[in-house]
């Protein structure tokens, strides 16, 4: 394998010395031409004129089980297995003996290696490892580009056009040049002449890995959760059967680095297969222990030398909000594996007002570093490595986009007042400084959410008062008069601060979050709430509490600004000239409040994300469900015309907030039926007021009634027909 030939030639040679070695009348290499084809692309004992032919899908025969499960199949009867397919065209006879294991690396899977002889018998176990071994070298050498030739199985790897298709987790489009978080290392040596040397480099490099994860720990700061997986990655590292099975793949021929990428791709392949939450994610922190033994067998740190391009999108796993921050503006989008639509680092996305796909199955295998990429946030796709075609049409796209921003320029200080003359406020998301300079430029009249658990989100520790009474009031004086309406801390389900003990629910949605955290410790409200009063220094000043499900919740909240406001005023500090206090509306069951709160709450916030996850007990993070049900099925809005109309009742200000806020038809629909304030990503202001100053809400509500007399599920196709009538 380590000899230079061409990649046909080479893989010919692999299966004439397997075969020879181990005595079967047939050895075979299957490899992936797409992701759901194998093609047979060497062997001895099969017909030659069958190599490139000779094609199955995913999951056919033997050799397809293999590939779909990664797990190896060893028989004495083939024909007798269940999925057992005969193939006439390779000029095979029926032998009995099979032995398919598959050609992965990582868990990728690549291929499946096969030895099939007419004796009956199950191949030992020493034969089933030293397969296992060859099939971790083809991978290996496949992932290098050693067996490049003709047909699509043998093309050149992270050369081709991928298109992945994943979730939105921020909107928006991008085009730019692939940045890694963390750049994957390469194996260059992978067979080694001398294992006594690659053994005591192996014992070093663990030793070394040892030390470093004791320091980990005695600088651990006391929580529990991290502490736990650092005593996982000890015990990992100290691990016995761990130490002797890369040992062992020393002692055949394998180099250091290469022992322990075998392990590790075993550990990613049953990684794949587990579903018990625990097994995952302890097998995970053996894949990160792996990468650190790997990094330093290697000498490949993070830094690769590589020089960040000018259009970077970053690609990862998955990335803790304060990395993410790190990168800062400089970004022009992400894309993760992994991650969630209220993850934190979806949750800096939407600060960072940049495109975000998530669940992108493969990319951190298929890109890399300066690939062209580009990333459609509105549709959850990327393509990587696109052709011509691709990329002109994704470029018309762009520029439509830059011509419909410089028109929404035109109307950026134009009052949003719809054709039938209805005044109404747009207002702009935010939860970091740097969002600020949007209120100018996106023609917002406020700030309708400021997210403060940004701040603590990003931090190893909980930021002190003054720290936050100084972020505060730079956001005040950025706004320059204009109203800012800071939530306070919403943490809990999906948002858990590093240094606070993490709380096993089954439920985490519906569990101990946001204000509910807050009065049990309301240590941490006071803190914040000084902060905010201090940070007002006399200036107006407006609070909203969080996922309020009923009267007493918010009553006890109030108390305790009263209660913040009695020491600031003792201790002599500036009050604000005026403090309105208000709540989020997320949960069915405050719309449903005694009519006492109503009168007593100031303001109120729709919370649409929250709100329609409950309304149709759909779970937003659950792929499965959360695109089923439609913000304008008329169910959903007749329950919103609902509290409109109890706001009413009491002369309420009422707002919607939330990414429909943002989604022009949305916007359209909403006001219509009564919200006259929406909060939404600085980028949609100019599309949602675009599209309400040039239509009569008048006409969109009788849209919406007839669609209901009608009996209809959703007004969408209605109000859709509408605007095409009327355009």
């Amino acid at each position: 394998m380590a000899e230079e030939a061409a990649g046909q030639e080479r893989l010919n040679k692999i299966t004439h010395l397997t075969a020879d070695s181990m005595g079967t009348e047939v050895c075979s290499i299957y490899l992936f031409r797409d992701d759901d084809t194998l093609e047979l692309c060497a062997t001895q004992g099969l017909n030659p004129e069958a190599v490139h032919q000779t094609r199955m899908k995913l999951g056919e025969g033997l050799v397809g089980r293999v590939a779909r499960t990664g797990k190896q199949i060893n028989t004495a009867d083939a024909p007798s297995e269940r999925g057992f397919r005969y193939m006439p065209e390779t000029g095979e006879e029926i032998y009995s003996s099979f032995l398919g294991v598959p050609v992965q690396r990582l868990g990728e899977k690549l291929g499946v290696l096969v030895v099939q002889s007419k004796t009956k018998r199950e191949f030992t176990a020493d034969e089933v490892y030293a397969l296992e071994v060859v099939a971790m070298v083809l991978a290996e050498m496949t992932e290098l580009g050693a067996f490049v030739g003709e047909g699509a199985a043998l093309s050149a790897r992270h050369t081709q056009a991928v298109l992945l298709r994943g979730a939105t987790g921020q909107e928006g489009a991008a085009m730019g040049h692939v940045w890694l978080h963390e750049p994957r290392v390469v194996v260059t040596n992978v067979v080694a002449d001398d294992p006594e040397k690659e053994r005591t480099r192996l014992h070093e490099a663990v030793d070394h890995l040892r030390v470093s994860v004791d320091e980990m720990l005695a600088g651990a700061s006391g929580d529990t959760e991290q502490m736990q997986v650092l005593e996982a990655y000890r015990m990992f590292a100290n691990s016995k059967g761990w130490m002797r099975r890369m040992e062992e793949d020393i002692s055949r021929g394998l180099s250091a680095e290469a022992a322990v990428e075998k392990e590790q791709s075993q550990a990613r392949a049953r990684m794949n297969q587990v579903t018990d939450a625990y097994l995952r994610e302890r097998l995970h922190d053996l894949d990160d222990l792996s990468n650190r033994l790997l990094r330093i067998l290697t000498g490949q740190g993070r830094e690769t030398g590589s020089e960040m391009p000018d259009d970077p999108i970053l690609i990862a796993r998955n990335i803790g909000p304060g990395e993410l921050l790190e990168y800062g503006r400089k970004l022009k989008g992400v894309v993760l594996e992994e991650g969630s639509v209220g993850s934190h680092a979806a949750i800096v996305a939407r600060a960072l007002a940049i495109p975000l796909v998530i669940h992108a199955e493969r990319i951190t295998n298929e890109a890399l570093n300066g690939d062209r990429i580009m990333v459609d946030g509105d549709q959850g796709i990327v393509h990587l490595r696109p052709d011509d075609t691709v990329v002109a049409a994704f470029r018309d796209k762009l520029a439509m986009q830059a011509e419909a921003q410089e028109r929404y320029a035109s109307i950026r200080d134009t009052p949003c007042v719809s054709a039938c003359g209805t005044r109404i406020h747009l207002m702009m998301n935010a939860g970091l400084m740097a969002d600020l300079p949007s209120l100018d430029g996106s023609g917002a009249e406020g700030v309708g959410l400021f997210r403060t658990e940004l701040q603590f989100l990003v931090r190893n520790q909980m930021p002190r008062r003054t720290e936050l009474a100084e972020i505060y009031a730079r956001v005040l004086d950025a706004s320059k008069g204009k109203r800012v309406i800071f939530r306070t801390l919403d943490i809990g389900s999906d948002k858990v601060l590093p240094y606070m003990r993490r709380i096993e629910e089954p439920n985490p949605a519906l569990g101990w979050r946001a204000i509910r955290v807050g009065l049990d410790k309301p240590g941490v409200m006071r803190m914040q709430l000084q902060a905010l009063l201090r940070a007002a220094n006399g200036r107006p000043l407006t609070l909203m509490f969080p996922f309020v499900a009923q009267y007493e919740e918010f009553a006890r909240a109030r108390q305790e600004v009263d209660k913040a406001i009695a020491r600031e005023e003792k201790l002599g500090h500036a009050l604000p000239e005026k403090l309105s206090i208000g709540a989020m509306l997320e949960t069915p069951s405050l719309a449903f409040a005694s009519k006492r709160f109503f009168e007593e709450v100031e303001f109120l916030s729709v919370g649409g994300n929250d709100l329609k996850q409950f309304f149709f007990a759909a779970d937003r993070e659950n792929e499965l469900v959360r695109r089923r049900y439609d913000t304008l099925n008329l169910s959903f809005l007749t329950f919103l015309e609902s509290i409109v109309a109890r706001c009413a009742d009491t002369d309420t200000q009422l707002s919607f907030c939330g990414e429909d806020a943002g989604r022009p038809i949305e916007a359209l629909c909403l006001t219509a039926i009564g919200f006259r304030s929406l909060s939404m990503r600085p980028a949609s202001i100019g599309p949602v007021k675009s599209l309400l100053m040039r239509t009569r809400l008048d006409e969109v509500k009788a849209v919406i009634d007839a669609a209901r007399d009608a009996g209809e599920q959703s007004v969408r196709s209605a109000v859709l027909d509408y605007l095409r009538e009327a355009s």
